[in-house]
């Protein structure tokens, strides 16, 4: 099964929980949440605190993207938040076993993500732990990047691994995915869909119902 993972970091901050009852009511069922630290990417956004205040008010996959350094250190927290999802960078971890076992012990689902030109190489061994895998398709830190083409090999090649190994583990990709291109995405062998610009410019809920109209 498909499914659209609306990335709030494309929406008004001022608004979040409007943005959430627009998507929600559209028919999305995951929501993307994006914690940067400033430091393993440029930019700060939203933390514990945002997403333990939006949990109430959604029934909606929380998948909580965390681009930040160590992110071992904040597993319980964010589980305690709400997220049923929590994806670390294997860039960022300094033992990226212990850190997907320290979430599964959390009894959340478990993900890592991958920058561009990270190699999936570094998933050969955890790989069947995961719920999730996150393959990034701008380089991580900022909204409205174009896709990066060459993804679309790394998903299918992703997608082969999977099915040879006979494991249940979604495909996200994220990043510059719109109406136009997001076909491509899904024959590669993506499930989930990050789409933020795409969904919040302009009408939200037609766009999530295009989205999922091609799902």
């Amino acid at each position: 099964m498909n499914y659209l993972a609306p990335s709030l970091l494309a929406a008004d901050f001022g608004q979040l929980k409007e943005a959430i009852a627009n998507i929600e009511e559209a028919g999305a069922q995951f929501v993307h949440i994006d914690v940067m630290d400033g430091s393993f990417v440029p930019s700060i956004s939203f933390g514990m605190p945002v997403i333990r205040s939006l949990r109430p008010y959604t029934k909606m996959i929380f998948d909580v993207h965390l681009m930040i350094e160590d992110p071992e250190r904040y597993i319980d927290e964010f589980a305690r938040c709400g997220a049923d999802y929590i994806v670390v960078h294997a860039e960022a971890c300094k033992h990226l076993d212990r850190t997907i076992a320290h979430i599964k012990d959390c009894k959340v689902k478990a993900g890592v993500a991958l920058n561009p030109a990270t190699s999936l190489d570094v998933l050969t061994y955890v790989l069947p732990q995961l719920n999730m895998v996150l393959l990034m398709s701008v380089n991580p830190g900022f909204g409205g990047q174009k896709y990066i083409p060459y993804v679309t090999q790394k998903v299918m090649e992703l997608k082969k691994q999977i099915e040879e190994r006979q494991l249940d583990v979604h495909i996200q990709v994220d990043g510059g995915i719109n109406l136009n291109n997001v076909d491509e995405v899904l024959a590669a062998g993506a499930n989930v869909i990050v789409a933020g610009t795409a969904v919040f410019s302009g009408d939200i809920n037609q766009n999530v119902k295009a989205f999922l109209a091609k799902m």
